[in-house]
């Protein structure tokens, strides 16, 4: 004969089981649906990552071809360019800018670099750098067209 009292043991310990292996179950189901949605979110991220990786290639200066030879593009300043990055006459031009006392037109830059300023065809083209310093982030175009350097 079975000892009641053992019996309602072996029941009670059952119930106690059963009600830990629910809990398990439910656990373990929200770790899998939680390690899918990582799995999801990792896929995303790299398809993110590889997307800004090619924007970003893109966006780099590459050389360009006029009349079949390699044209050096000016790179957009970022944090580490050096100037040493630059063809040498935007490194002058930089540099005139640079060691003058304070903004200046372009016919002074080019009084420094050495360009002809008495003929405006010779004067349009250092404007032209100039310019394009500027739109790299290199130089800074004040409202009154003189340039300065950046902070």
């Amino acid at each position: 004969m079975l000892d009641p009292e053992l019996l309602e043991r072996i029941t009670a310990r059952r119930a106690e089981l059963d009600e830990l292996e629910e809990q398990l179950a439910k656990q373990l189901a929200a770790v899998r649906a939680e390690r899918d949605e990582l799995a999801v979110a990792e896929r995303v991220l790299e398809r993110v990552s590889e997307q800004l990786a090619d924007e970003r290639a893109q966006a780099l200066p590459m050389p360009g071809q006029v009349g079949g030879r390699a044209v050096m593009l000016i790179p957009h300043r970022e944090p580490g360019a050096e100037e040493s990055m630059l063809p040498p006459d935007y490194q002058r031009i930089l540099a005139a800018v640079r060691q003058a006392a304070g903004p200046v037109m372009a016919r002074e830059v080019g009084e420094a670099v050495g360009v002809d300023v008495s003929v405006r065809a010779k004067l349009e083209p250092l404007r032209s750098k100039l310019v394009r310093l500027v739109d790299r982030g290199w130089l800074r175009k004040l409202p009154d067209g003189r340039f300065t350097t950046r902070l």
